[in-house]
């Protein structure tokens, strides 16, 4: 078989799975599973079988005329580069991953056949997606995710949070695509064609008229998809689905999808200047303030969302400098890690017996510290996969080298570097400078929250969380799995060169050196608070510490997520002194437990004048129109009621109103024929 007939066959098992599973889960349940992950695995050899074919040489572009629809062809194309065939690869680990992993992680749940198959939907529209070579197609999958994340989001649906959480990310999600799509048109009109190839050739001959408002129109787009600042709001929420979900969405899926646009783009792009600044001072935002929000939110959950809106906030910096090699090596070294993180606090939660269990005050007893009188001897307490596999990832994501962050966010920041010093055109130096130090002040902070997150699941002080034995095999084995590209993704990039343009994207030393040592500073500074929080805490009775300790976790959780609060009730005021996240940050940390307040200023600019003029609609519509329609069946009605009682079977009742008429009647004549005269 031909690269390209294995490319297509990619995308289609995923959605052939997904089909057979949710017309046979009631009639042979039994084969739910296997459709569920069998389909995904086929992918996953096929897309690096395609990926050891295309070896990073040249493009492989293969394409069909579909129905014509006019001056501009819409194609069934196939772009197979270096870039899109990594890219493949990464999606099809995550999805077989949280695939196997769903299989113990949601092996007793009702509507399990339902997930499997929108999840291998969602699978196989990323994958469109990435395979795409027509802008058209690209936005069938492109849409097609927005769906099924709803629905997977969506998944408790018996819980309020888990509904609005759906809903959210839905309307925002749409909120830019409407620009988006607007761009798309608006490009191809200007291009003469949907063909990507073709768009980026226009565009580096000068072929785009209107570059800058089509950037923006098309970044308006990313920023929803990606969850960049504005647009990033509904990725936090996102956590109400499933763990799986949130590590699919996350780390290869949805989220990536903008990232691998504006890379496949890049042209388009750069052929604005104005644009290239926006894009940079959107990430440099989102990089500072996801990781300020990440550093004071007490859901494992809700930080490692933040964490990853943080990231992506890293791989647009490396666009806004014109480096979309980098971007894309970090989107690939992120999904891994971010994936493991997910999947292993899913195992924490798993290990407790219940889904309320994400507020890391109270991960009491699972991996010794505080707690160990009550844990296991050996490292890692009850969870020794997850204490170690979480561990790696966490390094990862603080950049300490040599694990795979550090190599991808040196790429990132050694790009913003050459940017900033003037040695790269394609790019004002200001977006250099911004991503530069955005980033390196992003270091500081992500590792400051990343050892965060590592003291407080691990080492914290809080109740002991039950223990309801060990967890399903296949979901520790997922963990160890992605823990291997976690450790030695960054040691490959010489090999990787042909796959990036030729660029062996090499950690700068300066670059290196600063990031690592602010990293190095976020981390120690961070563990030196922890233990003065915790010499405070030890001599503070934890009745003190929460209000409400004896509060039902799991529905306390699902207001404060409806709230955009703190979990936990009144914790979110009462100080919690064996939390270093509130000594770190101060007077900010309640700013940034609720994300800046960008929920009720989009409540006051948006939703309030929105809700207030369907009122306005409502009350116009009941008082005004209905009155209307109800005053033009009733004037006929009275009429006909006046005329019925007339009509009695009096003759003589008939002759005096004719007489009276008569009379009123010469009158009348008598009346007009005076005032005719006297004219």
């Amino acid at each position: 078989m031909t690269t390209t007939t294995l490319a297509v066959l990619v995308p289609l098992l995923p959605f052939l799975g997904a089909a057979a599973g949710l017309l046979l889960g009631r009639r042979a349940p039994g084969f739910v599973r296997p459709l569920a992950v069998l389909p995904t695995f086929a992918a996953l050899v096929l897309a690096v079988v395609v990926a050891v074919d295309q070896g990073g040489g040249k493009a492989i572009d293969a394409a069909t005329r579909l129905t014509p629809t006019g001056s501009v062809p819409i194609e069934l194309a196939l772009h197979l580069d270096g870039f899109a065939v990594l890219v493949a690869v990464l999606v099809g680990l995550v999805a077989t991953c949280v695939q196997l992993y769903s299989t113990g992680y949601l092996r007793d749940d009702p509507r399990y056949t339902s997930y499997a198959a929108l999840v291998s939907l969602f699978t196989s529209a990323m994958l469109l997606v990435v395979y795409s070579g027509d802008l058209m197609v690209l936005l069938v999958g492109w849409e097609i995710m927005g769906i099924c994340s709803y629905f997977l989001v969506g998944h408790y649906w018996e819980t309020p949070e888990a509904r609005a959480a759906s809903l959210k990310a839905f309307l925002v999600t749409k909120l830019g695509d409407v620009p988006f799509l607007i761009g798309l048109f608006a490009l191809a009109t200007d291009a003469g064609t949907f063909r990507i190839t073709g768009v980026v050739q226009a565009a580096l001959t000068g072929g785009i008229g209107h570059p800058t408002l089509i950037a923006l129109l098309l970044i308006a787009g990313v920023a929803g998809k990606s969850a960049q600042f504005p647009l990033h709001t509904w990725l936090p929420d996102a956590m109400a689905g499933p763990t799986p979900v949130s590590a699919l969405i996350h780390a290869a899926t949805m989220v990536a999808a903008g990232i691998y646009f504006v890379a496949r783009l890049l042209p388009v792009f750069a052929a604005s200047a104005a644009a290239m600044t926006v894009l940079a001072v959107m990430a440099a935002l989102t990089m500072v303030g996801s990781a300020l929000a990440a550093l004071a939110q007490d859901d494992i959950k809700r930080v490692l969302a933040y964490s990853t809106i943080g990231q992506l906030g890293y791989m647009s910096g490396a666009l806004a400098v014109g480096d979309r090699g980098a971007a894309v090596f970090h989107l690939l070294s992120h999904g891994a890690f971010k994936a493991l993180l997910f999947l292993g606090a899913g195992v924490i939660i798993h290990a407790a017996g219940t889904n309320s269990l994400t507020a890391m005050s109270r991960m009491g007893g699972l991996a010794g510290g505080a707690s160990a009188a009550r844990t296991k001897s050996r490292a890692g307490g009850r969870i020794p996969d997850a204490y170690w596999t979480m561990t790696v990832a966490l390094l990862a994501l603080a950049a300490i080298p040599p694990f795979a962050g550090f190599f991808s966010k040196e790429a990132v920041l050694s790009a913003a570097e050459r940017t900033a010093l003037g040695e790269s055109h394609l790019a004002p130096s200001g977006a250099g400078w911004t991503v530069l130090i955005a980033g390196l002040l992003t270091a500081l902070l992500t590792a400051a929250y990343a050892m965060r997150l590592w003291l407080l699941a691990f080492r914290g002080r809080g109740a002991e969380a039950p223990d309801h034995g060990k967890q399903p095999a296949v979901m520790n084995a997922v963990l160890w799995v992605l823990a291997i590209p976690s450790i030695g993704f960054g040691l490959t990039t010489g090999y990787l060169a042909d796959w990036f343009d030729g660029h062996a994207l090499t950690p700068a030393v300066t670059t290196s050196v600063l990031s690592t040592g602010v990293a190095l500073v976020g981390g120690l500074v961070t563990y030196a608070a922890w233990r003065h929080t915790s010499a405070l805490a030890a001599r503070t009775p934890l009745g003190a510490v929460a209000a409400h300790p004896e509060a039902d976790g799991g529905l306390v959780e699902q207001e404060a997520i409806a709230s955009h609060t703190q979990a936990y009730g009144d914790i979110a005021s009462a100080p919690d002194p064996a939390d270093p996240g509130r000594l770190l940050l101060g007077p900010l940390h309640r700013h940034a437990a609720t994300g800046f307040h960008l929920d009720a200023v989009y409540h006051a600019l948006f939703v309030r004048p929105v809700l207030a003029a369907a009122g306005l609609v409502r009350f116009l519509d009941r008082e005004v129109v209905e009155t209307y329609v109800r005053g033009a069946s009733a004037l006929p009605r009275w009429f006909g009621w006046a005329v019925r009682r007339a009509q009695n079977g009096n003759v003589q009742s008939y002759l005096s109103a004719l007489l009276a008429g008569s009379l009123v009647l010469a009158a009348a004549v008598v009346v007009l024929a005076n005032v005719t005269a006297g004219s």
